[in-house]
């Protein structure tokens, strides 16, 4: 058999990927994807330090928390050291523990110089560049490794890199767009468990991988490990005897993948479950996150051939416009399973198929589902059973789609290599069948560039008012309006202020249960503020809090200055004057008062 089989001889276990793996070729396929990757950003790159992607209709508010954490990143490199791992500058005076938050410490690292020079929009626009190419590239390069031509490993990484789920994570939760390790880490654990390659060296490989990936995005690290463990299962149901003769020769490049997590992880980890602010639980619903059948046949916005009513779709069915994964569409579905069908015989096809059935079940979650009129409990749904267990029942399960959709591409390219090799003993047809199945397969999912809208920059004396003031760096500032995320944008491009009351973020509540960190404490005080933001908005019927609710509020957040995006003359102004006295400082539309002496 001319297919390379995931499983093979002792003579073959030090196989390396094909020597002309980066020939010309590849680099042109690489660079491809970097001109797509462009084409999708392009908005972006033609403002990148003002602009930001829209998710629905508005830009969401994770740009603007993700900014947030890049210029934290950068501002600690530059004063010569590694982010904390726990900060008060948001959410002060409690703080929030990063390993429970998307910090993307090790981007923000690497991108620290880019932070500092241009600002963290534009870093952000760089990484989400290379989230499209990179993961595009990264699975290229595995299937290469796996025995796939040049043609059907392009196809492939495309699928993956430019494929549904990752162009709507591109929209708002860059820590899921940026999946250029989740490929590395399957093949890595693939070696492993076939014995290719030196065993130690893939431990330690393995164990750089998962380091970095906890450090990118913790939760795509989880969804990671759920594919590898259907993957060595689907691997060891295939080939029984094999797989157990291979196990001990695995040891010790799993001892040693184990012992580079213990030393690059073990602190960081310790940090989240037992340091300060750690937390249990989600403040989600992960029983909400489950796909709908129909959501894999409805395209998502990013979509080239999107519906005219998906809006309406998404008003009807209460879905989250960032958490439309799914979708793959009917031809590709139909292709998808005719070549799991009509390859089966090939292990590395059997494997990717059952891989990406598992995942899309798993993605269904824990509810009960509804197909052709026929209800299916969820006790038939294998989610149902696991989300209990600790840690999964943490995980989102629609967004297991991102790894379901490497599976599916592992699926398609595979296939079409075996039909590449029919080639070779003069039928044709099979190959020209293939690529027209591919190409119609395709179209559904052909993405469209990200839209893009201005991001609102600080408020006209913004710097100057703070500049009077001179907080601590310490010192919690209450802001209104209270938009969390907002307010952390106008923080990460202007430094100011150093500690903030709020934020978008997850800190724990009194019990440990993780929370959003703009409850504020108490609701009382959730009230107050929301009171005030309505005002300051100008919404209709909105009603002030009284004096001594605003009192209570400001001595239950421990603010050491209030600071109001209004002017003296508005009706939030003059009550503010009422209650407060003159501000200490006003500057265009900035009104500060200094609540503590220091």
């Amino acid at each position: 058999m001319s297919v390379i089989s995931p499983v093979e001889g002792p003579a073959q276990a030090d196989r390396r990927p094909r020597a002309d793996g980066w020939r010309l070729p590849a680099w042109l396929i690489l660079c491809g994807y970097l001109l797509v990757a462009v084409v999708l950003t392009w908005q972006l790159w033609a403002d990148p330090a003002h602009r930001a992607q829209v998710l629905g209709t508005s830009i969401g508010k994770d740009p603007f928390d993700q900014a947030w954490f890049m210029r934290y990143a950068a501002t600690a490199v530059s004063h010569g050291r590694l982010p904390a791992l726990f900060t008060k500058a948001l959410n002060a005076p409690q703080g929030i523990n990063l390993m429970w938050n998307t910090g993307m410490l090790l981007p923000g690292v690497l991108l620290a110089p880019v932070t500092l020079l241009a600002g963290p929009q534009v870093s952000l626009t760089i990484l989400l560049t290379l989230g499209f190419a990179g993961s595009a590239a990264s699975m290229f390069w595995v299937l290469r490794r796996w025995g796939t031509g040049y043609a059907a490993a392009a196809v492939g990484g495309a699928l993956y890199g430019f494929g549904p789920a990752l162009r709507v994570a591109a929209e708002s939760h860059y820590f899921l767009e940026f999946a250029v390790l989740p490929p590395l880490i399957v093949d890595a654990v693939l070696r492993l468990a076939t014995g290719r390659g030196h065993g130690i060296r893939t431990g330690i490989w393995l164990g750089l991988l998962i380091w970095a990936q906890l450090f990118i995005s913790e939760e795509l690290l989880a969804d990671t490990a759920v594919a590898c463990a259907i993957v060595v299962v689907a691997l060891a149901a295939c080939r029984p005897a094999e797989v157990l003769e291979r196990a001990r020769a695995a040891l010790p490049g799993l001892a040693t993948a184990a012992a580079v997590m213990l030393v690059l992880c073990a602190y960081p980890l310790w940090v989240e479950f037992h340091g300060p602010l750690a937390e249990w639980g989600t403040p989600w619903n992960p029983a909400q996150f489950g796909n709908r059948p129909v959501d894999f046949v409805t395209a998502p916005s990013g979509m080239l051939f999107q519906p005219q009513n998906f809006q309406h779709f998404m008003t009807v069915t209460h879905q989250s416009w960032a958490e439309t994964l799914s979708y793959l569409g009917w031809p590709l579905l139909v292709a998808l399973a005719a070549a799991a069908i009509f390859f089966w015989r090939d292990l590395r096809v059997r494997i990717a198929a059952v891989t990406f059935a598992v995942l899309e079940i798993f993605g269904v979650g824990q509810n009960a589902v509804t197909i052709g009129g026929f209800r299916y409990p969820a006790k038939l749904l294998p989610w149902y059973y696991l989300h209990h267990l600790p840690l999964i029942g943490e995980i989102l399960p629609n967004r297991l789609a991102i790894v379901a959709d490497g599976a599916a591409a592992a699926v398609l390219a595979f296939a079409l290599n075996r039909a590449a090799e029919t080639a070779r003993t003069g039928r044709r047809w099979p190959v020209y069948t293939a690529a027209a199945i591919t190409a119609v397969a395709l179209v559904p999912v052909i993405p469209v560039p990200l839209a893009t809208a201005s991001i609102v920059p600080p408020p006209p004396g913004w710097q100057a008012a703070f500049g009077r003031l001179r907080p601590a760096a310490d010192a919690p500032v209450l802001i209104v309006p209270a938009n969390s995320a907002q307010t952390m944008d106008w923080q990460a491009a202007s430094g100011q202020p150093g500690s903030m009351v709020g934020g978008y973020c997850l800190a724990p509540r009194p019990s440990g249960k993780a929370a959003y960190c703009d409850h504020l404490g108490t609701r009382s005080n959730l009230r107050v503020i929301n009171a005030l933001n309505d005002v300051q908005a100008g919404e209709p019927n909105s009603l002030l809090p009284t004096a001594r609710a605003l009192r209570r509020t400001l001595k239950s957040l421990k603010a050491a200055d209030f600071v109001a995006v209004t002017s003296s003359t508005s009706r939030l102004g003059r009550f503010l004057i009422s209650v407060l006295g003159r501000p200490t400082v006003e500057n265009g539309s900035v009104m500060g008062w200094r609540l503590k002496r220091r």
